[in-house]
């Protein structure tokens, strides 16, 4: 029977971007001598951070690597390594891009974010191909210790471990008369992001010019060009406006009172998401436009501005603007690929370069942009010309509307604001969702006379619900990320929410730092949290459960008949048809010519594995893995009972499949029931579209059909270890 054992470590940002934002978010990977490097893990049940200690690759003769420790498998599982080397056609452009550029038998060819060494390896076969003397040579330059380990082994695998010279350094490490001999021909690199500048493309092409190239270098790609394109969307405007919605959800609890429209917003960024799947909820309002274009044979600029005129193509508004990539990898002109949507796929706009003889499949590792606009967006009337002002700097792209005067429409934020993710955002403003909770705190007053609650976690919608719907109370507001800023923005929204700031203590502390001192020696009886929301950073749904192990630790501050909402969590799964998803996850074999076989255990994959072994149960919002198909019921795993410490639990079911289909595997998530006599539940499964789920896949699809297909099912939490062991076997 094969299993899946789940680790509480997060998944982290793709490798390169992390190694890119060192020092500004969280330390990836710190050099500890020339074997090791340490990296950090955080644990979602606890809070806690830990160093995990990676080894560097073996020297030749060592003896067989050890078995990929299960942290640092899901740690490579969560980036888009995989994903993108099952992409086909992004392959086959580099790959006939690069033989297109590498002529020269005495070329130098530079690889800078190297991964599995894949476009390395492209080009050393290419210089081969080519008759000459044999003095051309290829350089890698892979700084991230677990991928520049896998990165050998896959060199190994094909040979070429003397035909390519490797380098674990950043670019920006590297020197021309100490690891480079001369400066570098040709530049092949692929670090880019959805929205092409995020992994650090601009300073990392700067310093290349600088101090590693030729001048006037060849390189692939050849040029990117940023194009964006005027949307209207009711679930694009939901995800921005949370005061428009709260207005239509009437309910009296105020997160952006009048006047204070801004205090909760996005951040004023481009947000990553997969447009295809809103297709039929999306009005177009403009014909595509060009944005930017950045050349990679020569030295970018730092920041640029353009103003862009753009025509309407109906009457409408502008809730958000949709935008994409198109490299065009040979300096010929006749490779690109592109990150456009589906739709703009389909026409045949001129100033749209469209694919050379290749079609794209649905990928994870780069999807499209959005920038919201914000309010109710900005109305338009059809042939209207309308000003847009695009900026960039060194990582990111962003965009202003402009009024008639070459104003900017947007408005600027104060210093008390807090910013969320878009699925928070609405969320926060879904009626349902705000009358579910404000159901089960009302039904939880009437029941007992509160004096003491604590809000377990950063959520501001239960703290001001609470504070306005019992003013005698105390509300304690845990708020371990928010701290300060949750506490001033308490402060700005008190008053229209009727409660006083004296009711309410912010203390700024997780679980286990808190103390009797800090609820003033009294007795909690009624202990909260969105535990149901903390997944969406890109944790796993039973990674939530942070919020029973805070009562845990609140457990001796807690009254006899303290009430904990929600009181329990029911983890649910669904088997589905997932072959998109199952496409870009599946093992590798042959990449454009190229075993990467030893890179299917280290990178997750799925399928054709040793042993029938499952890859790891990874975050996705299912609404966006392209083709979906539920094949049976919603069926019930496992209770977590929060009105008990966290203590170990098991639960198994047997599945019948209601439809006939290619089953890829298993959707998991939680629901999670507000009160005692579960009439109030939360449900984060995939009909929702505010909250990643599990999505464990099978080691092979399996063919199943209705009443002749059972699947047994399984699963154990273990808190002690911080995992939860998922099993399957088919009948």
């Amino acid at each position: 029977m094969p299993s899946c054992l789940v680790s509480l470590a997060p998944p982290l940002p793709d490798a390169r971007r992390l190694l890119f934002l060192l020092g500004r978010r969280r330390m990836a990977s710190i050099a500890a001598g020339p074997s090791r490097a340490f990296q950090l893990r955080l644990n979602p049940l606890t809070g806690d951070s830990e160093w995990l200690v990676v080894d560097e690759e073996e020297g030749e003769g060592a003896a067989p690597p050890r078995p990929t420790p299960s942290a640092q498998r899901q740690l490579l599982a969560s980036t888009s390594y995989l994903d993108m080397l099952n992409d086909d056609a992004r392959n086959r452009a580099y790959r006939r891009a690069i033989e297109a550029t590498v002529t020269d038998p005495a070329a130098r060819v530079l690889d800078i974010g190297a991964g599995t060494g894949l476009l390395s390896m492209m080009s050393a076969q290419a210089l081969g191909s080519v008759r000459g003397d044999g003095r051309g040579s290829v350089s890698a330059c892979e700084s991230y210790l677990p991928m520049g380990k896998l990165l050998r082994k896959v060199l190994r695998a094909n040979r070429m471990e003397n035909k390519v010279k490797v380098f674990h350094k950043r670019s920006d490490e590297l020197e021309v008369g100490v690891e480079l001999d001369s400066p570098a021909d040709i530049l092949v690199t692929e670090i880019l992001d959805s929205e092409l500048l995020g992994e650090g493309l601009i300073p990392t092409l700067q310093q290349a010019h600088d101090m590693l190239l030729v001048k006037n270098p060849k390189t692939v790609p050849y040029r990117a060009t940023t194009y964006g394109q005027l949307v209207e969307s009711t679930f694009l405007w939901k995800m921005h406006d949370l005061h428009n919605n709260e207005a239509n959800a009437a309910d009296g609890v105020w997160l952006t009172p009048d006047g204070m429209e801004n205090i909760v917003s996005v951040n004023l960024q481009q947000h990553a998401m997969q447009c295809d799947s809103l297709q039929d909820e999306i009005r177009l309002l403009s014909e595509p436009f060009k944005v930017f274009e950045f050349d990679f044979w020569e030295r970018p600029d730092s920041h640029r501005e353009t103003k862009i005129a753009i025509k309407t193509t109906g009457d409408g508004c502008v809730h958000a603007i949709i935008s994409w990539w198109v490299l065009q990898l040979d300096s010929a002109g006749s490779i690109f690929y592109s990150t456009a949507p589906r739709w703009v796929r389909q026409t045949s706009i001129e100033d749209v370069p469209q694919y050379a003889n290749d079609t794209k499949d649905w990928c994870d590792h780069w999807k499209h942009c959005v920038w919201f606009t914000q309010g109710k967006g900005a109305p338009i009337m059809k042939d209207q010309i309308l000003s847009l002002r695009a900026s960039h700097n060194l990582t990111s792209i962003s965009y202003q509307l402009l009024n008639a005067n070459d104003e900017a429409c947007n408005r600027s934020l104060k210093g008390d604001h807090l910013t969320l993710l878009p699925e928070r955002v609405a969320l926060y403003g879904d009626r349902y969702w705000r009358s579910a909770l404000i159901a089960a705190i009302k039904k939880a007053l009437s029941d007992r006379s509160l004096q003491t609650c604590i809000v377990a976690d950063d959520s501001i919608f239960l703290a001001l619900l609470v504070s306005s719907l019992s003013p005698s109370s105390k509300v304690i507001a845990m708020f371990p990320g928010l701290r300060d800023k949750g506490a001033t923005y308490l402060q700005a929204v008190a008053d229209a929410n009727n409660f006083s700031m004296d009711q309410i203590q912010v203390i700024g502390k997780r679980a286990a730092s808190v103390s009797s001192d800090d609820l003033e020696h009294k007795k909690v009886n009624l202990l909260v949290g969105e535990p149901f929301y903390f997944g969406g950073e890109g944790m796993l749904p039973w990674q939530n459960l942070r919020f029973w192990n805070a009562r845990t630790l609140l457990d001796p501050m807690l009254s006899k008949d303290a009430l904990i909402m929600p009181c329990k969590g029911v983890l649910k799964l669904c088997a589905m048809s997932l072959p998109d998803l199952w496409r870009s996850r599946c093992s590798l074999k042959d990449v454009e010519g190229f075993d990467h076989s030893v890179a299917n255990d280290t990178l997750g994959a799925c399928g054709d594995l040793p042993g029938g072994q499952q890859g790891p149960c990874l975050p996705y919002y299912v609404w966006q893995c392209g083709f979906t198909k539920k094949l049976s019921k919603v069926y019930s795993l496992m209770e977590f009972n929060f009105t008990e410490p966290i203590h170990s639990c098991s639960g198994k079911t047997k599945i019948e499949f209601a439809d006939a289909g290619t089953c890829h595997g298993f959707v998991i998530w939680i629901d999670w029931v507000l009160d005692e006599k579960s009439s109030i539940v939360l449900s984060t499964g995939p009909d929702s579209r505010y909250w990643k789920q599990g999505v464990q896949l099978l080691s092979k699809p399996v063919e199943v059909h209705p009443a002749g297909s059972v699947v047994d099912v399984e699963a154990s939490f273990d808190p002690a270890a911080g995992n939860l062991t998922f099993n399957s076997a088919f009948a």
